[in-house]
């Protein structure tokens, strides 16, 4: 086994390994990240299984993603500074356990005490995608950091169905247990696939963190890429809170099966994230962020317009979706590829920063689609998901 510094391995180079590698990491990445979102349609199941009161149903989700969120700001960095493959095995049988100890509980604190691991361990996939840049060559790297956001997408998109399905069939335990499973496997496939790679500088950690603050603070592409999907992630997360509401209403009156499947469609626009990396590469990254500001933009606008709940306005719907889950998939890649071209010696810590940024803004779309729907209905949810996307085109513009 071979060991690199910030470029790729000797034996990762002889190997070309971008013609398989790419493709596995970003498999990985999804199976990973489903572990997220796996608990979001199992909520109510889970809370009266365990005995939760409906106030703290939340938490099942909450602890999940504050988990991810303190993962992204002081364990993802560490790529600059450890072993990536190493790290990334360590991450993946934290996840295996978190997950196996939510499967077996019958009580609420072990369940919420392994979400928040879950979620902790799940920032692997924040290590993978900024270590498989430093196997690729430059003039690849869009394409590559595509192909892993198409991956991470559709895991993103999967899951809920997924975990709807399975629960269906069996029973929410069987979920966490089959993930768990899941994620033993992935860490023997890869360890046994990945090459080494060990970054050249040795930071202590303190002075990794610090160097964190500095580049929020100083580094603008980091700054704007970051805030730019903060407003797109907000009303993905808007659509995909308030949209199940709305089918589930009376006005459409679907079933659980029926929501997932609809969630499914969505995966469609995970389509492009590796033709927008094409794109980034050929230097059209200016012109592909507005499209893809527009088409979530546009999304909204489709989707405002539906009525009554007829089969026209789900067909809409569905097309609002699959349109949202282009734009916003696009976006992430572009604001990644422009971020991994900042320094090879940054990128982990750069990627910790921008996921973290567009995670809260995630969080934050969450609430404002919630209170939204309460307040005046689709309407006003649609309102809100059109202006946070046209926000984001107001100040691409001053560029």
């Amino acid at each position: 086994m071979t060991t690199s510094t910030n470029t790729a391995t000797p034996r990762a180079t002889a190997a070309q390994p971008h013609a398989w590698l790419v493709p596995l990491v970003a498999t990985a990445c999804g199976l990973a990240a489903a572990n997220l979102y796996y608990a979001q349609p199992l909520a109510g199941l889970i809370s009266a299984a365990l005995g939760l009161s409906p106030a703290a149903t939340g938490l099942i989700v909450t602890l999940t993603q504050l988990g991810y969120g303190l993962g992204l700001l002081f364990i993802v960095p560490l790529g600059d500074l450890v072993e990536n493959r190493l790290l990334v095995l360590v991450l993946l049988c934290i996840d295996a356990l978190s997950l196996l100890a939510a499967g077996l509980s019958t009580h609420p604190l072990p369940f919420l005490a392994a979400a928040l691991f879950i979620g902790l361990g799940t920032v692997a996939v924040q290590v993978l995608v900024p270590y498989v840049t430093h196997l690729v060559p430059e003039a690849r790297r869009g394409r590559a950091v595509g192909s892993v956001m198409s991956g991470l997408m559709l895991g993103i998109m999967g899951a809920r169905p997924a975990a709807s399905f399975v629960a269906q069939l069996s029973s929410w335990h069987l979920v966490f247990v089959l993930s768990s499973v899941l994620m033993l496997v992935l860490a023997l496939v890869l360890a046994l696939a990945l090459p080494t790679r060990t970054p050249s500088h040795q930071l202590r950690y303190g002075e990794l963190l610090a160097s964190m603050v500095r580049l929020a603070r100083t580094t603008r592409v980091l700054q704007r890429r970051a805030l730019y999907h903060a407003f797109l992630f907000a009303s993905f997360s808007l659509f995909w809170t308030v949209t199940p509401l709305l089918l589930a209403s009376s006005a459409y009156g679907l079933s659980q099966a029926e929501i997932a499947l609809f969630a499914l469609v969505g995966v469609a626009g995970a389509v492009a994230a590796p033709l927008v990396g094409r794109a980034a590469d050929r230097g059209w990254s200016r012109g592909a962020t507005i499209g893809a500001m527009l088409a979530v933009a546009g999304s909204f606008l489709l989707a405002h317009f539906t009525h009554g709940g007829s089969p026209l306005s789900l067909g809409l719907l569905v097309v609002a979706a699959v349109v949202l889950d282009f734009g916003v998939a696009a976006n992430m890649t572009l604001g990644q590829r422009a971020i991994f071209g900042l320094g090879a010696e940054l990128r982990s810590r750069l990627n910790g920063l921008y996921m973290a940024t567009f995670f809260l803004g995630g969080a934050v779309g969450s609430a404002l689609g919630a209170w939204a729907y309460a307040k005046g209905g689709w309407p006003l949810a649609s309102w809100i998901g059109f202006a946070l996307p046209a926000l984001a085109l107001a100040w691409f513009a001053t560029e």
